[in-house]
């Protein structure tokens, strides 16, 4: 059985409250962590184009929210940008 949602997750936080350079690295982790919680999966994984999103301004501005599609086979959600 697949599962599809769509999520619009903030990542202002990760921003304010991370050293400059590790601010990226850390909206990444939080998006397999926002992930893992809702779609209660035990492995996340993150598509090429949602990663490029993230790191296009490089390691030190991110975006301050995301959309993700998130899509759950099993025990393992993929995670693509939202168009």
């Amino acid at each position: 059985m697949m599962e599809e949602r769509i999520y619009t997750i903030p990542l202002r936080d990760v921003i304010n409250k991370s050293v400059r350079n590790k601010r990226a690295p850390r909206a990444i982790k939080k998006i397999k962590q926002f992930l893992k919680r809702h779609m209660k999966a035990e492995i996340v994984k993150i598509d090429n184009e949602l990663n490029e999103k993230i790191w296009e301004r490089c390691i030190e501005k991110p975006p301050a929210r995301v959309r993700v599609k998130a899509v759950k086979e099993g025990n393992v959600v993929i995670a693509t940008l939202a168009e």
